[in-house]
């Protein structure tokens, strides 16, 4: 990779975000799971999650989301059960397997960050988050320009 490249916003995160995949995925593996299942372990809520609103979270397609959500419920991870008063409504929860593996998540990921807050100061981790923050609304704006675009064709 050339010296310009190194300089570009986008080399890091896309850099960074590969080896936490890969760093994660491995500890994930210990556990049967993914890191997308290992996410979404963490996203369910107690009362249910509506399965509309996992994707969107994740960043996943629908097809991925659905095949991720048929393995784990395959896996004895999670269930899918109707809501109650809006049957066109799909509600995921955890099963107690489930919720021991989302434990077992969350102490792995809170463990790196603890390791993280040790080496990096907080007034550089609050400038981190807002250049985050950045990132993500000026990429939100170029998706909706993107997709206002495709609309008129």
């Amino acid at each position: 990779m050339s010296d310009e490249n190194i300089q570009l916003v986008d080399y890091y995160i896309r850099m960074n975000w590969h080896k936490l995949s890969r760093m994660y995925n491995n500890k994930a593996m210990e556990y049967g799971l993914t890191i997308s299942t290992g996410y979404i372990l963490l996203i369910i809520d107690k009362e249910g999650t509506p399965s509309t609103q996992l994707g969107p979270k994740m960043g996943m397609e629908p097809t991925s989301l659905s095949r991720t959500l048929k393995s784990m419920e395959d896996a004895g991870l999670i269930y899918r059960k109707q809501a109650d008063g809006d049957y066109r409504k799909v509600l995921v929860f955890l099963t107690e397997k489930g919720v021991e593996l989302r434990k077992l998540t969350k102490s792995t990921i809170l463990e790196f960050n603890e390791k993280l807050k040790i080496r990096v100061s907080p007034a550089k981790l609050k400038s981190f988050y807002e250049v985050m923050k950045t990132i993500d609304t000026m990429v939100e704006k170029e998706l909706n320009a993107h997709k206002n675009k495709k609309q008129f064709y």
